[in-house]
């Protein structure tokens, strides 16, 4: 995963014409870090991949289906679902929906261990709405200034235009669905 990551990122910065210094600006991750990602000696964490994401201009789920050069199928098997693990917080990610279809809506199913948070800033291009369900556990999730707790069943809409978090404050893992649709 970290290989597709890696390839992803320098694909869509040499598309956008931008050079490491560029995306370093741009996301506020040193141009030091952005040459160690893109050269898989650092395994970067769900906080830089958020920051460079949104340098970039797009969701972690399009970065990765961006390194894909074929057209997708319209079906994502179980086990051909790309699977991220965050190495400090040890977040699990996975994208459920078929890569490049083109798709305006990405599905990406995250499990978050007890005791872990991750805290992502407001885009500065926050075309992009998210549904957060929960299927197991309790989720605190911050946006803005406001927090929420969300149980099983919940559903919570928000944009990412204000820094949000995730977080898992009890003793037992935490499973949840992040539905994000992109504007025009």
């Amino acid at each position: 995963m970290e290989r597709r990551i890696a390839e992803g990122i320098k694909k869509r910065r040499d598309a956008l014409g931008m050079s490491a210094n560029d995306l370093a600006q741009r996301s506020g991750v040193s141009r030091a870090m952005v040459s160690k990602i893109e050269r898989l000696e650092v395994s970067p964490t769900a906080v830089l991949l958020g920051r460079l994401c949104d340098g970039l201009g797009i969701t972690l789920s399009s970065l990765i289906a961006s390194a894909e050069s074929s057209p997708g199928l319209p079906i994502a098997r179980a086990s051909d679902q790309p699977v991220w693990r965050d190495p400090e917080t040890r977040l699990v990610r996975t994208m459920v929906t078929p890569l490049n279809t083109g798709s305006k809506v990405e599905v990406v199913h995250v499990e978050l261990p007890h005791g872990a948070e991750v805290r992502y800033r407001a885009l500065q291009q926050p075309h992009y709405d998210q549904h957060v369900y929960v299927l197991l556990g309790e989720l605190t999730m911050t946006y803005g200034d406001e927090e929420y707790t969300l149980r099983v069943g919940d559903c919570i809409q928000s944009r990412f235009d204000r820094a949000h978090a995730f977080g898992n404050r009890t003793r037992t893992p935490c499973k949840y669905l992040v539905v994000i649709a992109r504007h025009p």
